[in-house]
């Protein structure tokens, strides 16, 4: 299985973006995702999730600005980002966990890096 995350780029602040990450290869299904991100200096921290039946939640930096979706039928985990500040300038992860043949497994994306500017 391999994630290809897209979606990043350059914008100014109150700006929008929309990440994706899409699974591909042997896979049955996506259960549960999310997006991480991890700005220079600073630890790694999560942005959203998403479980297997719905069910989202964020952290309270993003609340109200992030909305975290999943498409099935792609399997596929986007991230849509309005009213981007610059603080949420980071490198953006996806974290996907996958039923496969061998079970449920946990995989990461290769990163996008999301730059606001002011």
């Amino acid at each position: 299985v391999q994630l290809q995350a897209s979606g990043g780029g350059l914008v100014e602040a109150g700006g929008s973006l929309r990440l994706s990450c899409a699974a591909s290869g042997t896979l049955f299904s996506i259960n549960a995702g999310g997006w991480y991100r991890q700005a220079p200096g600073k630890q790694r921290e999560l942005v959203a999730r998403i479980t297997s039946t719905g069910n989202t939640n964020y952290a309270d930096s993003v609340k109200g600005r992030f909305t975290i979706s999943r498409d099935n039928a792609k399997n596929t985990v986007y991230l849509q980002m309005n009213s981007l500040k610059p603080e949420d300038t980071a490198v953006y992860y996806c974290n996907l966990w996958v039923s496969t043949s061998s079970g449920v497994k946990e995989y990461w994306g290769q990163g996008t890096q999301v730059t606001v500017s002011s």
